[in-house]
C-alpha cells in the first residue's frame, strides 16, 4: 500500500499498520457540538459511531428505562417464567449449566444469586471444555437427573445441543435454554428456548451477550413471582445490584456496546464501583484495580483472569468466584485464578508465536486469503480463542486457530466487523463439514474431523470472500483524527470519557499528533517506555508504550537521535502521588517525512 493513502500519509507504520482516518459527517459533527455543548473533536468522535441528532443524548446518557425492553417480546420467555416460578415455589431443585468463559460464567453466577434470593435451590454445573466439551451433554444432564434436579437451565449454551436435549426430554428432565449464539431453524427439545439469534425472532436485540439475556430472564420471572405472591412475606430482590455481572459478561463477550447492551455495561460499571460483590472486590484487590472499574478493566484485567479457570485450571472457578459471598474461599479463588491467568499467558505466547509465524508465511507466499487459518499440534485448546483474536486485530482478518490432535482438530475464530463467522460455522457444521460448532457474528468454536479440514477451510474462505473483499492482508489503525499537544487536556479527556464505555462498537477514540519531538524517554520496568513530548508554544504530554521495547516501534522511539514522529494513541488521566495529568498511551508511530 503506498503511504500516500494513508492518514498523515502513514501507509506502513512502525507496527507494520496503515493509519485510516474514521469517516465523520463534518455538518453533523458541528451540528452535535451545538447540540451537546461538547468541543468539535467529541463531536466528530460521536459522529463517526453513527449517532444522530434524534439519539445523541441517549447515547450519551444510556438509561435501562429508557432501553431495557420487556422480557416477554422474546419467544418462549412467558414459558419459561411460568415453570421456574412453579418450581421455586414447589421447592424443586434447579440446575444451572454454564459455559466457562466470562459470558457462561456471569450468567451462571447471576441466576444463581437471584434463585437464592427468592428461595431457590440453585445447583451450579460448569462442564470443563476440554474433557467434556462445549455445552451439555447426555452424560452431564443425566447425572444432573439422578442428583433430583427436575429443571435446568443452559445459558450461553445449549441451542444447538438436538441430541442431548433430546435425551433429557425422554428421561423426563425439564430445560430451558438462554443463549445469543446463532440458531438451526430446527430448534432443540427444551421447555423453551430463549434466544434473540433464532431464525424465528423478531427480537432488535441479537446483539445482547448472553448475560444480557439471563438479566432479562430475572426480570421476567421476578415479575411473574410478584403476581404469583410470593413476595407477600419474603422481601422481592434488587436486580439492580447485580448489573456488575451484567456489565462484565457483556464487554468480556465483545458485542457490541450499543443500545440495551450501552445502558447495561453504562449503569453495571457503577453498581461495580460500589464493590458489594465479594468475589468481584477480591479479584480487584488481587490484580491492584483500586479505582472506579471502566470497560477497559473487566475487558483486560478482571475478564481474563475469569476465563483463565476454563482454559487451564478447574471450569468451574469463575463461576463459584462470582456467586460467593465467602471473603475467604473468594480470596482463595481469586488468588488462584490470577495464578492460573500467568500460566495461560506462557502458553498464549508460545501458541502466538508458532501461529504468527504461519500466518506471515502464507502471505509472503501470496496467499491472499480473506480468512487467516492456522493449525498446530499439541497447541492448546484453553488459548486459541485467545491466539485467533490477536490474529484479527494483526491482520485485520476473520482468524480462526485450529488446535490439532489425533484425528480431531478443535477450533475457534474471531471475526471483524461485517463478517458474521457464526453464521459460517453453521453453514459449515450443515453441511457435514463439522462434527459440532456454533457462534455469533463476532466469535465461533468448533469440532472437527482431521481429514475434513482442507474441505472445510475452502468453504469457510468462499464463505466469507464477499464480506471481506479483497485488498493485501494490511493491518489497519483507524484513527479518530489529529490532535495537537497543547489540546491534550483533562477536560477533554473528561469530555471524551462521555462517549464510552467503549469496546466492541464503540471502540475507544485514537488520535495521532503531527510531527511530535520526544524530549524525554526511560523504560519503565523490563519492557515498557516512558516519554514526553513536545508541540508547538512549548507544550508537553506525557505519554507511555507498553510492552515494547523489544520491537521497532520501542526502538525507534527510544532511540530517536531527535526525529520527529506522528505518534497514534488514546488519552487518559493517569493520577500519580495524588497528582492527576493527561497522558498518551501510545498505540503506534511513524516517523515524519
Amino acid at each position: 500500500m503506498d503511504t500516500a493513502d494513508g492518514f498523515l500519509g502513514v501507509g506502513r507504520s512502525l507496527t507494520g499498520r496503515c493509519w485510516l482516518a474514521r469517516s465523520a459527517d463534518d455538518r453533523a459533527a458541528m451540528a452535535l457540538a451545538q447540540r451537546l455543548q461538547v468541543p468539535e473533536i467529541v463531536a466528530r468522535v460521536i459522529s463517526a459511531r453513527g449517532v444522530d441528532l434524534d439519539d445523541a443524548e441517549a447515547f450519551l446518557n444510556p438509561t435501562l428505562r429508557d432501553l431495557l425492553p420487556d422480557p416477554n417480546h422474546l419467544k418462549d420467555m412467558e414459558a419459561a417464567c411460568e415453570r421456574l416460578a412453579s418450581a421455586i415455589v414447589q421447592g424443586e431443585r434447579i440446575a444451572i449449566f454454564g459455559d466457562s468463559v466470562v459470558d457462561g460464567a456471569t450468567s451462571t453466577a447471576l441466576l444463581t444469586r437471584f434463585f437464592t434470593a427468592v428461595g431457590g435451590r440453585p445447583r451450579i454445573y460448569i462442564p470443563d471444555r476440554i474433557r467434556e466439551g462445549y455445552g451439555p451433554s447426555t452424560e452431564a444432564l443425566m447425572t444432573l437427573k439422578g442428583e433430583g434436579v427436575s429443571v435446568v437451565v443452559t445459558v450461553d449454551c445449549g441451542v444447538s445441543a438436538h441430541a442431548p436435549l433430546e435425551a433429557a426430554a425422554v428421561a423426563g428432565l425439564d430445560v430451558i435454554v438462554v443463549d445469543h449464539h446463532k440458531a438451526e431453524a430446527r430448534l432443540p427439545p427444551a421447555i423453551a428456548v430463549i434466544d434473540p439469534n433464532r431464525l424465528d425472532e423478531d427480537s432488535p436485540h441479537g446483539q445482547m451477550a448472553a448475560v444480557g439475556v439471563a438479566f432479562l430472564l430475572v426480570v421476567g420471572l421476578n415479575r411473574a413471582l410478584r403476581q404469583a405472591g410470593w413476595y407477600a412475606d419474603r422481601p422481592e430482590p434488587d436486580l439492580m445490584q447485580w448489573l456488575d455481572l451484567v456489565a462484565l459478561g457483556t464487554v468480556c463477550d465483545v458485542v457490541p456496546l450499543t443500545g440495551v447492551n450501552r445502558a447495561l455495561v453504562a449503569q453495571g460499571l457503577k453498581v461495580m464501583a460500589r464493590r458489594g460483590n465479594t468475589g468481584l472486590r477480591l479479584l480487584a484487590d488481587v490484580t491492584g484495580v483500586n479505582e472506579a472499574p471502566g470497560a477497559y478493566h473487566l475487558g483486560y484485567i478482571l475478564g481474563p483472569r475469569i476465563n483463565a479457570g476454563g482454559r487451564v485450571g478447574a471450569a468451574d472457578l469463575g463461576a463459584r468466584l462470582l456467586s460467593s459471598d465467602d471473603a475467604t474461599e473468594a480470596e482463595s479463588i481469586a488468588r488462584r485464578l490470577d495464578d492460573l491467568n500467568r500460566e495461560r499467558r506462557e502458553i498464549e505466547a508460545g501458541v502466538l508465536q508458532q501461529a504468527m509465524e504461519q500466518a506471515e508465511d502464507a502471505i509472503q507466499a501470496g496467499r491472499d486469503l480473506p480468512l487467516v487459518v492456522v493449525s498446530g499440534e499439541g497447541w492448546h485448546p484453553g488459548v486459541i480463542g485467545i491466539v485467533a483474536s490477536r490474529l484479527k486485530e494483526q491482520f485485520n482478518r476473520p482468524a480462526i486457530v485450529m488446535a490439532l490432535d489425533g484425528d480431531n482438530a478443535s477450533g475457534s475464530g474471531r471475526s471483524i466487523s461485517g463478517v458474521d463467522l457464526g453464521a459460517a460455522v453453521i453453514a459449515a457444521y450443515q453441511k457435514g463439514l463439522l462434527v459440532k460448532g456454533g457462534g455469533h457474528a463476532m466469535a465461533a468454536g468448533f469440532t472437527a474431523e482431521r481429514d475434513n479440514l482442507a474441505e472445510l477451510v475452502g468453504f469457510l474462505v468462499d464463505r466469507v470472500a464477499d464480506d471481506v473483499g479483497g485488498g493485501p492482508l494490511v493491518p489497519r489503525l483507524y484513527l479518530d483524527g489529529g490532535l495537537k499537544v497543547a489540546a491534550a487536556s483533562l477536560d477533554m479527556i473528561s469530555a471524551l470519557e462521555r462517549v464510552g464505555p467503549f469496546g466492541s462498537g464503540n471502540p475507544e477514540p485514537k488520535f495521532a499528533i503531527a510531527n511530535a519531538r520526544l524530549v524525554y524517554t526511560d523504560v519503565v520496568g523490563n519492557d515498557h517506555l516512558r516519554c514526553t513530548l513536545a508541540g508547538d508554544g512549548g507544550a508537553r504530554l506525557n505519554a507511555i508504550a507498553f510492552r515494547c521495547m523489544d520491537t521497532d516501534l520501542g526502538k525507534a522511539l527510544r532511540y530517536n537521535d531527535g526525529a520527529l514522529f506522528h505518534i497514534a494513541g488514546r488519552l487518559r488521566a493517569n493520577t500519580w502521588r495524588g497528582t492527576t495529568t493527561p497522558q498518551l498511551l501510545i498505540d503506534d508511530a511513524a516517523p515524519a517525512s
